[in-house]
């Protein structure tokens, strides 16, 4: 509301401004009319009437009008409302075209309107000039002006943007971090987990304890089971496909883990002959061996399990493999339900494949692949000739840097960037084609002119002193020179009339001066 009063308040004053030279120049006083005052007050209403939405046809009308007052365009009672609506067409209109249009068609109709009045080619190329100093230069102020504006907005409204991207960033990697530290406790609570039904397993088949004693391991094992499911169905909901891997390397090293596995029953045999990676590689190495064992405990209690870590050129290999469980089908692996769909053929397990009763979510091989992946390496997974599986991965030593994409708040501010200096290369390249162009055009009108006035030296032999006037014309071109040339000397006295025609082309002088008398030539003469 404000905003639209202030913009009233705006045209208003400026109507009442352009206002001021119509009415001190076309009063009665100085040769004008009340009409006159009046047509060119209305005219100026609807011009700043137009100005908001139409801003060239606005300048276009008040070229028009000024026009109609002199073919030079250059009238006192207008020449601050082309000034005024030539900035204004350049601030407020988005496309350069119309106003190019505009450009090229005033010297047009100039042309014509000087030939129709019987002008003289000074009066068109003090149109130009008008043109190109009360409209275009205006015009121009006001396209680098809106440029300007333009790219100060900008930078303002990405500046605004990046801070709210800056804050949607942080609270979006704040629940990232509590997804990966979900992801870890279902990883290492899940590993311990199977560890621990695993033992209670053993317990149950104890021959040396009790019925009360192995039915509590049995309890024990279904405590865990049911414990690994609803830990599974809690955090796995958190392990979006999109999460990055944590990349901090564990405490545990790989040898500490297969000794926990070992002494929680496991028949697990460590060959490592790898120096420790790097810090992402190193948490993708525990992720394997981890995934690997929790795989053999829930679907392979009992077989043997082999891990083994070795170094290839810039490079630490790791394989896991373990052999068939208790039940186990011909090609049947403890991979069943955890692989991913593209993986290596796995056949379905038997019902006796996992006696622990454990649940497989289905997800660790699928996650286990997203850390590798993260970490520059490949995973691979596979069901083995005797029916067991084998997990293997190879991962680099250094991983690459990642390449970070450039932000969309930084392209933006490069183009508009862009933007501007296009339209500050507009606002160089457009008055200087107009001066070449307006350079040739009066070059070119100054040679015709120069050759209507050109008598050749032939034709200026061939008069003779006391011909007519009209023999004397069918030598002579189509004008003559205004006047006397300044450093020519003075016309001999008794003469009626004396005409000037230039000598040369390219050079005021010399000229050839021809004096009549009664009608006839009575003398000529080449001065220089």
């Amino acid at each position: 509301m404000r905003e639209a009063a202030r913009e009233r308040a705006f045209d208003v004053l400026l109507w009442l401004l352009l206002c001021v030279p119509v009415v001190l120049t076309s009063d009665p006083d100085d040769g004008g009319s009340w009409t006159q005052v009046a047509v060119g007050v209305a005219l100026l209403a609807l011009c700043v009437a137009l100005g908001r939405r139409r801003p060239v046809p606005a300048l276009a009308l008040t070229v028009v009008v000024s026009l109609t007052h002199g073919t030079e365009l250059f009238t006192p009672s207008y020449v601050l409302a082309l000034v005024a609506f030539g900035y204004l067409a350049g601030r407020r209109e988005e496309r350069t075209r119309p106003a190019l249009w505009l450009f090229g068609a005033v010297p047009v109709a100039g042309l014509v309107l000087v030939l129709v009045t019987g002008g003289t080619p000074a009066h068109w190329f003090a149109l130009l000039l008008s043109l190109a100093l009360a409209v275009v230069a205006p015009w121009l102020i006001g396209r680098y002006v809106r440029q300007y504006d333009r790219l100060v907005r900008s930078g303002w409204e990405l500046a605004d943007r990046m801070e709210r991207e800056h804050a949607a960033v942080a609270d979006r990697e704040r629940l990232r971090e509590r997804s990966r530290i979900a992801g870890d406790m279902h990883d290492s609570l899940g590993h311990d987990l199977a560890l621990l039904a695993l033992r209670a397993g053993a317990l149950e088949l104890d021959p040396a304890l009790g019925p009360e004693q192995q039915r509590a391991a049995g309890e024990l094992r279904r405590a865990a089971a049911d414990a690994t499911a609803r830990l599974r169905d809690i955090i796995g909901v958190l392990r979006e496909g999109d999460d990055e891997a944590p990349v901090a390397p564990p405490d545990e090293t790989v040898a500490e883990l297969v000794a926990r596995a070992r002494a929680s029953g496991m028949a697990v045999t460590l060959a490592d002959a790898a120096e420790p990676p790097s810090e992402m590689a190193a948490r993708a190495l525990h992720r394997v061996v981890q995934e690997g064992l929790t795989n053999a405990a829930k679907h392979a209690p009992g077989a043997p399990v082999a891990v083994v870590v070795e170094r290839g050129p810039g490079v630490v290999r790791v394989r896991v493999t373990n052999g068939p469980g208790p039940g186990a089908g011909p090609g049947a692996g403890p991979g069943h339900g955890s692989g991913r769909g593209d993986a290596a053929p796995v056949t379905t397990a038997s019902p006796g494949l996992a006696p622990s009763g454990l649940a497989s979510g289905g997800a660790g091989l699928v996650g286990l692949d997203e850390r590798v992946r993260l970490a520059g390496g490949s995973l691979r997974h596979r069901t083995t000739a005797e029916g067991g599986f084998a997990l293997s991965a190879v991962l680099p030593l250094r991983p690459p840097a990642p390449r970070p994409a450039a932000p969309r708040s930084a392209r933006e501010l490069d183009l508009a960037r862009r933007q501007v200096r296009r339209g500050l290369a507009r606002a160089i390249w457009i008055p200087l084609a107009l001066l070449a162009a307006l350079g040739l055009l009066m070059a070119g009108v100054a040679l015709y002119t120069q050759h209507q006035t050109y008598l050749e030296p032939e034709d200026y032999a061939r008069i003779r002193v006391g011909q007519t006037r009209a023999e004397v014309a069918g030598y002579l071109p189509d004008r003559h020179l205004d006047g006397r040339p300044q450093r020519v000397s003075v016309e001999p006295p008794g003469m009626d009339e004396c005409l000037y025609y230039r000598a040369t082309m390219l050079a005021a002088i010399p000229v050839y001066r021809l004096c009549y008398v009664d009608g006839r030539l009575a003398g000529k003469a080449e001065l220089g």
